[in-house]
């Protein structure tokens, strides 16, 4: 595979979540969180960009956001559950971004903020319509979607190298 093969990163924070008396890793999703979940899974089938690869933190809210996500997907990636993008720092999610294998070419993480919001914007150098600015106005909210072209292997990935493509929220 060309080193100039550009890579695509799907980040999508997880949907709404409730807060009953539960450990903050097993909260489950809101009434709002199943319904925005599958409307963004929409969102990215409407747009025709088809992750090879789901990444997903082990928590529960995140588990569930890409269970709805997913079913509204043409087709269901290979998912890899992986408890370091549990509240992960941007830092976190790069090094596990730069793990993956060459022949990956969309990988969808679904995570949490802050993190996921970090890391959209370090990567994000270039930006495409009002994307970015929109993201910093609105923060990531819940059953946000961001995707971002990068180029060249995982292994290269760094801060400012990628070109934001597209930013979806939900509306309320």
């Amino acid at each position: 595979m060309s080193v100039d093969t550009t890579r695509t990163i799907i980040v999508l924070r997880h949907a709404k979540a409730d807060w009953p008396a539960v450990p903050d890793h097993e909260r489950p999703l809101a009434d709002r969180g199943r319904k925005d979940a599958p409307t963004a899974g929409q969102w990215l089938a409407v747009a025709g960009i088809t992750p090879d690869l789901a990444l997903c933190s082990t928590a529960t809210r995140t588990r569930e956001t890409w269970k709805l996500f997913a079913h509204e997907l043409p087709q269901r990636p290979r998912t890899v559950y992986d408890d370091r993008l549990y509240e992960a720092a941007p830092g976190l999610l790069i090094e596990v971004l730069q793990e993956l294998p060459e022949d990956v070419r969309t990988v969808l993480l679904v995570g949490h903020n802050p993190g996921v919001q970090g890391l959209a914007e370090i990567l994000s150098g270039e930006f495409d319509d009002d994307s970015l600015t929109r993201l910093r106005a609105t923060g990531f909210p819940t059953a946000g979607v961001a995707v971002i072209d990068v180029p060249g292997p995982w292994k290269t990935l760094e801060p400012g190298v990628g070109r934001l493509r597209a930013f979806h929220a939900p509306v309320d």
